[in-house]
């Protein structure tokens, strides 16, 4: 049985889980080296204890935008989940530089920094491809600066989704014209390790299959199902479903991120993990902890 199978499988039981009138969801029992999904995360503020714990027999890691936590110290080896710290947008000062690497220099276990948060969408990273091009250089100094120090990384973006920007809404069209405004200032392609991509609607295979042109493995640092048919947790869950069996099947999905943890009530989207209550998942968040992975 393919690991699609068995998460649809899984569905009748799962919905009564997010239902009006829910039936338990069995939790894992928490294992020394615990056994779960390396690809499977949160992009959530993770801040306090009793969250990661109720995270961590699931989920392997988590971002907050940032270049830094202020989650407990120790969080990586008493939850085993990893945080990856990120450098948000192209105006990046020596300020972020300085901070990040000694971030990174200080958690050992860092190997990944994500970086220009959906360049295309005008009232986020906001970026054109030229201005990018431009941006991307700082980002392979921190990378160049860290592995002269003896901590080689791996760069992780930009993370695209669909935008708002002239001419560039499409990630796709983004993307390429990007490559080629730093192909003519540089002569090479850029330092990419691994592409992000955002995805918030019906069809994320076909959106992936898009980004197989440019021949990275990808993080989906953002994904749930906003389209308004979605209207209950149960359908949330039908889609959490599939998007969770295309990530773990797929090669080429090297980690991913539901979006999110909490936020203010009421929950319009459905995609809450956790009740208002720190450390307590709802129905959706334990359902996500719990779904099978590919080995």
């Amino acid at each position: 049985m393919t690991l699609h199978k068995a998460l649809l499988s899984l569905l009748p039981f799962l919905i009564l889980a997010c239902s009006d009138n829910p039936a338990p969801v069995e939790i894992q029992e928490p294992t020394p080296g615990i056994e779960k999904s390396f690809k499977r995360g949160i992009s959530y503020n993770l801040t306090h204890p009793d969250d990661l714990e109720a995270l961590k027999n699931g989920v392997s890691w988590w971002y907050n935008w940032y270049y830094s936590t202020s989650a407990p110290s120790g969080y990586y080896d008493d939850y085993e989940m990893e945080f990856i710290p990120m450098l948000w947008g192209g105006n990046t000062s020596e300020n972020d530089i300085f901070q990040v690497k000694n971030f990174i220099l200080d958690h050992p276990e860092v190997e990944y920094l994500l970086v220009m948060n959906e360049p295309n969408l005008t009232d986020q990273a906001n970026r054109t491809p030229a201005q990018a091009a431009l941006d991307w250089l700082i980002y392979e100094r921190v990378k160049t600066e860290l592995a002269n120090e003896g901590r080689p990384i791996y760069l992780v973006g930009p993370a695209m989704n669909w935008g708002d920007m002239t001419n560039y809404w499409d990630p796709v069209v983004w993307l390429d014209a990007f490559y080629a405004a730093f192909r003519n200032n540089q002569g090479r392609d850029p330092d990419i390790d691994y592409l992000a991509f955002h995805w918030y609607d019906y069809g994320l295979e076909s959106q992936l299959n898009s980004l197989e042109k440019f021949g990275k493995q990808i993080w989906i640092t953002e994904m749930a199902n906003w389209n308004s048919t979605v209207d209950s947790y149960a359908k949330q869950l039908q889609q959490m479903l599939e998007m969770v069996a295309i990530c773990e099947e797929r090669d080429d999905v090297f980690r991913y991120a539901w979006f999110i943890g909490r936020g203010s009530y009421p929950d319009n989207n459905y995609t809450y993990l956790f009740e208002p209550n720190l450390g307590d998942l709802n129905d959706l968040g334990n359902a996500y902890i719990n779904l099978p992975y590919s080995e």
